[in-house]
C-alpha cells in the first residue's frame, strides 16, 4: 500500500551542462547509493535530490515501524528532511502500484527495508521479490525525471546466517547487481565521503570534451 504524506569537463547548472559544449539537459537518471549502517549514505542520498534543483521532492519511506528503535530512526531521518521540503510517500510492499506527482525527483529508502518487507509480510511477493521491487522501480523511473534510490552493503560481515537470511541476501544482492546495471550513477558512502563506482554521465561529457577539442 502506498499513501502521500516534497563537473568536470563541462559548465553545470541545476537542469545539467549548460549549451557550451552542445549538450542539453541530461536524460532522467536513476542514481544508485550504497553503505554499511551510520555511514551517511541517507544525508548524501538527501544532499543528492537537492541538487538536482528545483524538482517536487518525493521521499519514499521503506520501514515498517515494527518496534521502538524504527519509530526512532523514521523520527531522526524526518528531522533530517525537515527543510528540504520533502513529501513523504509510505510504501512497505507494491512499490508498482505508487503514483507520483509530475516534475518530481524521488528519493527510494531504502531497498534493504523493502525486500524484507515484499519477503515476509504477509502481503509482500515472497519469492518473486526480486521481479516485484525492479519491476517497481521501473514504475517510478517511468513517472519521475530523477529517481535516487538508497541500498545497504550488508554483504562482507563475515557472519554465517540461517538459510532465510541468506536467501534475504541472495535476493537484496541480485536486486542491487540489476539496479547497478541500470544506474548511470553508482557510489558507495564510506565514513560519511562518497566514494563513485560508476558514472556514465561524466564518461560522456569526457567523450564530448575530447570529440570537441579534436575538432579545435
Amino acid at each position: 500500500s502506498a499513501s502521500l504524506v516534497g563537473s568536470e569537463m563541462c559548465i553545470r547548472d541545476r537542469n545539467g551542462c549548460l549549451p557550451a559544449l552542445g549538450l542539453e539537459r541530461k536524460d532522467k537518471m536513476i542514481t544508485l547509493i550504497t553503505g554499511g549502517s551510520g555511514s551517511g549514505k541517507s544525508a548524501y542520498a538527501e544532499q543528492k535530490v537537492v541538487e538536482f534543483g528545483d524538482f517536487n521532492r518525493i521521499y519514499i519511506a521503506t520501514m515498517y515501524p515494527f518496534d521502538e528503535e524504527s519509530h526512532q530512526r523514521i523520527a531522526r531521518h524526518r528531522a533530517m528532511r525537515a527543510e528540504k521540503n520533502f513529501s513523504t510517500v509510505e510504501c512497505y510492499v507494491g512499490l508498482k502500484n505508487v503514483k507520483i506527482p509530475k516534475h518530481s525527483c524521488v528519493l527510494l529508502e531504502c531497498l534493504s527495508n523493502l525486500t524484507a518487507n515484499e519477503m515476509f509480510q504477509e502481503n509482500g511477493a515472497k519469492e518473486k521479490v526480486v521481479e516485484e521491487i525492479l519491476e517497481g522501480v521501473k514504475n517510478l523511473n517511468k513517472q519521475a525525471e530523477q529517481v535516487v534510490i538508497v541500498t545497504n552493503e550488508i554483504f562482507s560481515d563475515g557472519i554465517e546466517y540461517d538459510e532465510e537470511t541468506k536467501q534475504y541476501q541472495k535476493y537484496l544482492g541480485e536486486i542491487n547487481a540489476r539496479l547497478a546495471a541500470w544506474a548511470k550513477e553508482v557510489t558507495e558512502v564510506v565514513y560519511g565521503i562518497p566514494v563513485q563506482q560508476k558514472n556514465t554521465a561524466v564518461s560522456y561529457t569526457h567523450l564530448r570534451a575530447h570529440e570537441t577539442s579534436a575538432h579545435l
